[in-house]
């Protein structure tokens, strides 16, 4: 693991929050508005976020050297590429509770916020774990490795349709609200008297809330999507603060990192998705990332435990995420396979 050590530099920490929460609003303010997000200003918006993760770099190469921002790229791209199989489960979530394309922004939005809170407690645990010793690198290891595996062999069974129904988020949600099974405009709750009013619309008469009594607030398809994509993006944090964390235990390398890859996730989700049935082997990339980080943990892991002295560089790391996410898309254009209709 990196010798040096960052720590919590006022100046730096101002930076890097004044760059991201003031992008942010920006972002909000141009989406304000429930628009579909063309292909053109969804990739106009991913180099923006891209743009903005690189200027942080650069402040990092002058304030604090270039192996610091080398980490800090190395944790960006790792996390951008391994989010792309959690872009993929958001598609198929928006599918199955069938959100217009004007609303998903809002809800990845909502997405965002929550990721923004968990994974700054997953790093802030994930770090301090480090200091009982090499054994939790280990732990780490075969958690990434354990992933790898199992996005193989959900791989092999793409054809088969999770049922969102029965998921962990909905069934809590269901608990706490009735719920009104139709989308209705961009609201998440609905109060008895706007229930009462589509409920007297002749296109609802036949509709079913799974209620007894009346309640003050019923929760609509778009609630119920954003409880399902914040749990699995809570999921998906278990994986990816690991293969982080075996870039750098710097925790404000580490969650800088991710929150430019994250604020950047709602606009790169659109991009995916008009492009999904051409990136055909971008999810190979993805596990082929997951195995290489585990071995990254395993060989630090090890190095404490008989001191080979053998370790990848910074540098390494970088190169191997660019060159594994390149191969993946040069792949895809070569290897088509066979494309949805």
């Amino acid at each position: 693991m990196e010798s040096a050590h960052l720590g919590f530099p006022t100046e730096t920490v101002v930076v890097f929050v004044v760059m991201a929460v003031g992008a942010m609003f920006i972002d909000l303010f141009m989406h304000r508005h429930d628009k579909p997000i063309s292909l053109k200003s969804a990739v106009m918006w991913s180099l923006f976020w891209v743009m903005l993760a690189m200027a942080f770099a650069g402040f990092l190469y002058v304030h604090h050297g270039a192996e610091m921002a080398s980490l800090f790229l190395t944790g960006y791209a790792l996390e951008e590429v391994l989010s792309v199989d959690n872009l993929f489960v958001m598609m198929a979530i928006f599918a199955w509770f069938g959100v217009p394309d004007k609303y998903r922004h809002r809800v990845l939005y909502w997405g965002v916020l929550g990721a923004i809170v968990f994974r700054g407690i997953f790093v802030a645990i994930g770090t301090s774990l480090l200091s009982l010793g090499p054994y939790v690198e280990v732990i780490f290891a075969l958690v990434v490795g354990w992933t790898a595996l199992m996005m193989l062999r959900r791989n092999e069974e793409s054809d088969e349709v999770e049922d969102y129904s029965h998921h962990l988020a909905y069934r809590l949600v269901k608990r706490f609200y009735p719920v009104w099974p139709k989308i209705s405009s961009n609201a998440f709750l609905l109060t008895q008297k706007e229930v009462d009013a589509e409920l007297e619309k002749p296109e609802n008469q036949d509709v079913m809330v799974g209620r007894v009594k009346k309640a003050k607030r019923y929760a609509t398809p778009l609630l119920l999507c954003v409880a399902v994509v914040e749990l699995s993006d809570v999921m998906f944090a278990f994986d990816s603060v690991p293969a982080i964390i075996a870039v750098s235990r710097e925790p404000l390398i580490i969650y800088s990192a991710m929150m430019f890859a994250i604020l950047g996730l709602r606009t790169l989700y659109f991009v995916l998705e008009a492009l999904k049935q051409y990136l055909v082997h971008l999810e190979k990339s993805v596990v082929l990332l997951l195995f290489f980080v585990a071995f990254k943990l395993g060989l630090n892991a090890t190095d404490h435990f008989w001191h080979h002295g053998y370790n990848i560089s910074a540098n390494m790391s970088l190169f191997v995420v660019l060159g594994v996410l390149a191969l993946g898309i040069i792949a895809s254009v070569v290897f088509p396979g066979k494309r949805a209709a």
